[in-house]
């Protein structure tokens, strides 16, 4: 008796890569570069290493398992977040099929097991099979952005970087989870440190790679994702490669350094990308977000101008 599945994965998680060269050499002008290729003048390569992807964010699964006459169908969450899970059957067969009225959604909590289905076997003679697909977003569809303060401006205090964009100009950000996204334009290897408290669920530090083909280049983005108290999560984005502090399961506070910033994934030149996301019934959205200012100020991010961490 088996049981196939079939898994599409609605997440944002940092997506799994083949393992990666890395060339370091000296350009024209001292400064070290850091390629997936040797330089295409010849000049002498100062190292080259064989980069191992992260791991350890773990997995959501759904498995069957056979106990008795029946097919139990077992989710697992093993990431530090809630995921929405949505279960849809491609063939039943020989089984006793959900009840048409059944939704089959599930919230799961951070690092859970549990039983979803019990398909009883029909004693027809014929061999069972069940078939379906997995669906699953990141967080509780039930949760609401509520944050107690403005976000603190995700760098080092008194420091100022330019906002290059910001909803409503969207010419980039142009999905539902980047719309309100903002974009901080400042040099690699600049401190990022947490604009509000909570849980790290996801991280991605190996990638070096950069480039304009969203398909191609996305995926290698560094990020830390961090899960809000109130069912929302930050995504800080384009991190430096090797540059990240902090691993899932760490509980960080507001204005702890957790990476520095780089140039990596869908990107065009040095900054961070920083979002609120929430999920909004198997589907993630973006929403608006404020940062602190002086005196206690609400400065709402804006393109073309200059943001301040207070």
């Amino acid at each position: 008796m088996r049981a196939a599945i079939v898994a599409i994965f609605l997440i944002t998680l940092a997506a799994a890569a083949a393992a990666q060269t890395m060339y370091r050499y000296k350009g024209p002008e001292g400064e070290w570069i850091y390629a997936d290729r040797p330089p295409d003048d010849g000049a002498e390569v100062d190292e080259v290493r064989e980069l191992r992807q992260s791991s350890g964010n773990g997995t959501v699964e759904a498995d069957v398992r056979v106990v008795g006459r029946a097919f139990h169908i077992v989710a697992s969450n093993q990431l530090f977040a809630p995921v929405e899970m949505r279960l849809r059957f491609t063939r039943v067969s020989n089984v006793e099929p959900p009840h048409p009225d059944h939704d089959l959604t599930w919230v799961l909590p951070a690092q859970s097991r549990e039983t979803l289905l019990e398909l009883d076997m029909l004693d027809n003679g014929r061999a069972p099979a069940v078939e379906y697909e997995v669906q699953y977003v990141i967080g509780d569809p039930d949760a609401s952005h509520q944050p107690q303060l403005p976000y603190r401006a995700p760098f080092a205090i008194a420091s100022d970087y330019p906002i290059t964009q910001a909803y409503p100009d969207v010419s980039t950000h142009n999905t539902l989870d980047s719309f309100h996204a903002v974009d901080i334009a400042m040099p690699i290897g600049t401190d990022i440190f947490a604009a509000r408290a909570g849980t790290v669920f996801n991280v991605a530090g190996d990638n070096f790679t950069s480039g304009l083909d969203p398909e191609r280049d996305g995926p290698a983005a560094n990020v830390v994702q961090i899960l809000h108290d109130d069912g929302t999560y930050a995504v800080y984005a384009h991190l430096n490669w090797n540059s990240i502090r902090v691993r899932p399961g760490d509980r960080v506070t507001r204005g702890q350094y957790i990476a520095d910033s780089g140039n990596t994934g869908f990107s065009s030149g040095p900054h961070l990308h920083f979002a609120v996301i929430r999920n909004a019934g198997l589907r993630t959205e973006s929403v608006a977000v404020s940062f602190e200012g002086a005196d206690t100020a609400v400065v709402v991010p804006s393109s073309g101008n200059l943001l301040t961490a207070h």
